[in-house]
């Protein structure tokens, strides 16, 4: 052996660059890139939450001074800051494009991004290429969430600047919610994509690169670092066809119809303009990268001033209207007036300007009044002209500027809190008193039930011939649509009997028919009408109460009344097909063979339900011993007490007198070490409570001898965690 080398296997921090020491090297994820990652269940951990922890936001907001926040923001929008000088005078498009850029991010496959956590203070989202100096709008908003401090979420303060820098253009907008709860570091875990390069080739997240449809699930943008599409063309070709492609796809995973894509692309085009007037190369590091000097904004440009005339955003360059802070009809008009030739910024980007504009329709400098430029157009804009279905859109809303008001205006709306579930959890003088379907809207109820009365529908729950296992499987799929990312699904509403819930293969429409005819009988025989959601929620609490009290655990399980029952109209079928389960672990299921593991499956979804890794592990030995499974199958069943809540999953996963035998793709036989016996069979989303070791710790102590009754107690508290998880009415 060298020196170097017992130099180096006598060094816990040895490097290997030149024998330098360094804490930071690496993390157990660069040794074991495969291993299963939790952290998405830590993702928003308490520890980094600097409120107090009885901070109640909505109180706070409840006591703004809204109208003082606007007249300050319009301050703001029609000033000038010397450190970043705005356009015309005006931050109008500084602060919509911001607030587009935040809420853009929402995609409706996992309802994930969006407006609703202010996640675009921290990466990736504040260093994508898209989202170039939108660092800077966060920082001119400063001194008004400075000056009022905890009753504005950063997710509120920017989508209301949005809103009235479009107020200040001249448009009547639809109204504006609070409520959105900031996070304080990254959501690092959120899937964005495989690529690990900013706008790489388009080819890596579509199945076949000529079908556009084909984008890879639950992904909504085109390219790594982009909002929606590429506005020089698809991978940068110019073909505004082709480019309409991608923004049908793109706009329908946000869950936008055409006429609002059309209406958003024009009307978020028809104020402020495209910054590209200099060399792309001078632009420094992004955000995450830039050196401490810079104060924490990144895309410094060593060009002139490096702001002002030398602004440099996406490399494009121009307005696209006449008049940049007004919103008028004018995008529409230069568009249909005037043939558009290719061409090129400054900045070497793709764009499209007018052939033989008159002097008078050019829009003048941003910083020189007595200059006029070209106006440009995006492959996306140029889209609304050649796309045969754009187009016909495009043309009623040239012909009716009102009609376009208003589309736009309902879609703004809709784009900048999509994300924030139903309207009840909407703050401020400001909401609509509209009830919009992509709002998931839900009868509110009158009834209030005694402990006495909620006994008695337990009593005739239970003897109404359905078996607990029915009962706590209605209510467990029926709540675990639920997603804490857009508060969309839930028990609330009782879905679970309309389209398309009722017919979902995951739901065993069989089943489920059984079930709510019953319910629906019960319903009708009592004096009291209630809802149900509150009998289908209540029948699996009863069944849960009862199987605890089977394991000699005499414990309450808390019920929470008050839920009502949406109707079909109220129902948006197509919208709902995104919440449509393709796998449940707690239930030990899965549609189909997907490329991916089922027990990162299970993470993605106990993260959806805010679930903790304990709660996540508790909740999957529970539902196994109470027989739970999907269609009855007898995997990960680890127990000859099936319906009793016992700790026999952790008890039998956790004994070394078993070995774990692979017989066919994720089936397991666990086999007597003695006999040879096949005792049990499982799955991997079984095993890998024992094999990993974060799980396996949390298995332990729930195979204790002296933590069975904590056993019961904690699923109890997980089960009705998932019950309420949609109760915002009570939260």
């Amino acid at each position: 052996m060298t020196n170097d080398m017992q130099a180096a296997s006598g060094c816990p921090f040895h490097q290997k660059d030149g024998g330098q020491t360094s804490l930071a090297s690496t993390n157990n994820s660069d040794w074991w890139p495969n291993a299963l990652n939790l952290d998405i269940l830590s993702q928003h951990d308490k520890k980094t939450n600097p409120m107090d922890p009885d901070f109640d936001y909505a109180a706070a907001f409840k006591s703004l001074d809204l109208e003082a926040v606007k007249q300050d923001l319009r301050e703001l929008i029609n000033s000038s800051q010397e450190w970043w000088p705005s356009d015309y005078g005006s931050y109008i498009g500084m602060f919509v494009r911001t607030a587009w850029h935040l809420a853009g991010s929402y995609r409706k496959q996992d309802g994930r991004g969006g407006a609703n956590t202010g996640n675009q203070r921290f990466a990736p989202l504040n260093s994508w290429p898209d989202n170039v100096n939108t660092d800077k709008g966060r920082r001119l908003l400063w001194p008004v969430k400075r000056k009022y401090g905890n009753k504005i979420s950063w997710g509120d303060l920017i989508v209301l600047a949005g809103t009235v820098a479009y107020e200040e253009a001249g448009l009547k907008t639809f109204g504006f919610g609070g409520g959105r709860l900031d996070i304080w570091h990254p959501e690092k875990d959120i899937y964005w994509g495989e690529e690990r390069q900013w706008l790489a080739p388009t080819a890596n997240r579509y199945a076949n690169d000529q079908d556009r449809k084909s984008l890879e699930n639950p992904l909504a943008a085109v390219q790594m670092g982009l909002i929606y599409v590429n506005p020089e063309g698809v991978d940068g070709i110019q073909d505004p066809l082709r480019t309409a492609q991608d923004m049908r796809v793109t706009f329908d995973r946000m869950g936008m119809d055409d006429e609002e894509t059309v209406a958003l692309t024009a009307g978020g085009h028809t104020v402020g303009k495209a910054h590209g007037n200099g060399k792309a190369e001078n632009l420094g590091a992004d955000v995450e990268s830039a050196d401490v000097e810079f104060q924490g904004l990144g895309w410094h440009n060593s060009e002139g001033t490096g702001n002002g005339a030398n602004t440099m955003v996406s490399g494009l360059e121009g307005a696209w209207t006449t008049h940049p802070t007004k919103w008028d009809n004018e995008f529409f008009y230069l568009l249909f007036t005037y043939e558009w030739e290719k061409t090129t910024s400054p900045a070497g980007a793709k764009q499209w300007e007018p052939i033989n504009i008159k002097e008078e329709d050019k829009p003048v400098d941003a910083h020189n009044p007595n200059v006029r430029r070209n106006p440009m157009m995006t492959d996306a804009d140029m889209a609304l002209k050649m796309d045969p279905e754009y187009r016909k859109i495009s043309e009623r809303f040239y012909a009716d500027p009102a009609y376009l008001s208003e589309v736009f205006a309902r879609a703004w709306y809709k784009l900048t809190h999509r994300d924030m579930g139903p309207k009840s959890r909407y703050l401020g003088a400001d909401v609509p008193n509209d009830d919009l379907i992509w709002q998931d809207p839900i009868p509110s109820v009158d009834y209030v039930l005694s402990e006495a009365e909620i006994e008695d529908l337990k009593a005739k729950l239970l003897n109404s011939g359905l078996t607990s296992v029915e009962l706590i499987n209605t209510a467990w799929d029926s709540a675990r649509t639920f997603r804490g990312s857009d508060y969309r699904g839930g028990a609330n509403g009782a879905r679970i009997r309309l389209a398309p819930q009722k017919d979902w293969v995951g739901n065993e429409p069989e089943r489920l028919a059984k079930v709510l005819a019953k319910l629906e009988e019960i319903q009708a025989s009592l004096a009291k009408k209630v809802s149900i959601a509150d009998l289908i929620v209540l029948g699996g609490t009863a069944a849960v109460e009862k199987a605890a009290h089977a394991a000699g655990v005499n414990i309450k399980v808390p019920f929470l009344a008050g839920r009502g029952d949406a109707t079909q109209e109220q129902t948006d079928v197509y919208s709902f097909e995104d919440l449509l389960p393709k796998h449940d672990g707690f239930r030990n299921w899965v549609k189909e063979d997907y490329s991916v593991q089922p027990e990162e499956l299970l993470l993605d979804r106990a993260q959806l339900l805010g679930l903790t890794a304990p709660e996540m592990t508790v909740l999957v030995g529970g539902m196994r011993v109470l027989g739970t499974n999907y269609a009855g199958t007898a995997e990960g069943v680890l127990t000859a007490r099936v319906g009793v809540l016992s700790n026999d999953f952790f008890v039998n996963l956790t004994d070394m007198k078993y070995n774990w035998k692979p017989v066919a793709k994720n089936r397991y036989e666990i086999v007597e070490r003695a006999t040879g016996a096949t005792k049990w069979t499982a799955t991997r989303v079984d095993l890998v409570f024992g094999s990993n070791s974060i799980l396996r710790s949390y298995a332990e102590v729930y195979a204790q001898d002296d933590n069975k009754e904590k056993f019961v107690k904690d699923f109890v508290a997980a089960w009705v965690k998932v019950m309420n998880a949609d109760r915002f009415d009570v939260k």
